[in-house]
């Protein structure tokens, strides 16, 4: 973070998290972190923790530790360096009334952490940012759970305000629209023949089931996005991806999706996934790698991802207004 100033704001960005080295020991205690909150897993822990320990870390850390291999970076993970950058972009953008961080709610660099060093230069306030903008209690609320047992434990003498989510607002949309057509300059115009799957990342059925407004937002966002880009209902669709565990997850999953639009006879498929604000191991290699073998073993041709809003210039104005508007609010 920003050495100790006397600035009066104090802006934390959070993500997930991040393992902090691409091998199986570092995964088996990230997955345990990740995969032991009752906020992403919500199985009573007396049946969840002997499965998690037993049989999940030992099957899945290994594995993961090779894809994570993949798209490791000189400076981390893709999600920790991209962290970083646009903290650095908000503190150039914010100017130096204001003290820019970021933090993960599991593995390296966690709330608890970053918060000590915050406090030793007793800001006026601090904002915290979750870098979602669809709420889920997966999501959002678990980054406010760790924040919550960081200052139980050390309490801090400040006002602290909280970002919910910023689904449909406007400079998130045009983001989200400005990276749209920017690859579009690129790799030519949709046309005719082509499709844009929005993905977003799952969450068990059962907590759309109970009023968590995630997938409403997801499908408000897509509709908005759409709208914006000028497409019509038959150009784009919605799909969910990571599903983990036997249970029900939203659906369309995007890997039946790119199968079935694989089998289309399609000219192009461009993929982007607007619930992430940072390419990470879900973007790089589960959608650009994973999902484009899916679609291609299909038949599918033209597969393109979008990369995420990572530190654009549309991105940085986005995270500096909700900052302000957060300030303006309290």
């Amino acid at each position: 973070m920003p050495a100790a100033s006397a600035s009066k704001t104090t802006v934390i960005i959070v993500n997930t998290g991040s393992p902090s080295a691409p091998t199986k020991e570092a995964l088996a205690q990230y997955l345990l972190e990740f995969l032991g909150d009752r906020r992403v897993v919500e199985l009573s822990p007396l049946i969840w923790q002997p499965i998690l320990r037993c049989i999940i870390i030992p099957r899945r850390s290994e594995a993961s530790a090779r894809r994570y291999k993949t798209v490791w970076t000189k400076d981390g993970s893709p999600l920790m360096a991209i962290s970083a950058q646009t903290a650095a972009a908000m503190q150039k953008k914010l100017g130096e009334d204001f003290c820019v961080t970021w933090a993960m709610c599991y593995g390296t660099h966690r709330i608890a952490e970053v918060l000590a060093q915050v406090g030793q230069t007793k800001p006026d306030r601090i904002v915290i940012l979750p870098m979602f903008a669809q709420y889920a209690t997966q999501t959002t609320e678990a980054v406010y759970d760790a924040l919550n047992r960081a200052i139980k434990k050390s309490p801090m003498d400040c006002k602290i305000l909280r970002i919910r989510s910023y689904h449909n607002h406007p400079l998130y949309i045009e983001a989200l629209a400005a990276g749209v057509r920017r690859h579009w300059e690129n790799a030519g115009a949709l046309g005719a023949k082509g499709k844009i799957l929005m993905s977003f990342h799952g969450i068990p059925q059962a907590s759309s089931d109970r009023g968590d407004p995630y997938e409403k937002q997801c499908k408000e966002t897509a509709m908005l996005l759409a709208q914006k880009l000028g497409l019509s209902d038959e150009q784009y669709e919605v799909a969910f991806q990571s599903k983990f565990g036997k249970a029900k997850w939203l659906e369309p999953s995007a890997v039946n999706a790119a199968q079935r639009l694989g089998r289309m006879e399609l000219e192009r498929l461009d993929v982007i996934c607007p619930g992430f604000a940072a390419d990470c191991l879900e973007t790089l290699e589960e959608i650009a790698s994973e999902l484009k073998g899916v679609y291609e073993a299909q038949g599918g041709r033209g597969f393109f991802y979008i990369p995420a809003l990572n530190v654009q210039k549309e991105a940085i104005d986005l995270y500096a207004s909700l900052v302000q508007e957060a300030l303006e609010s309290a």
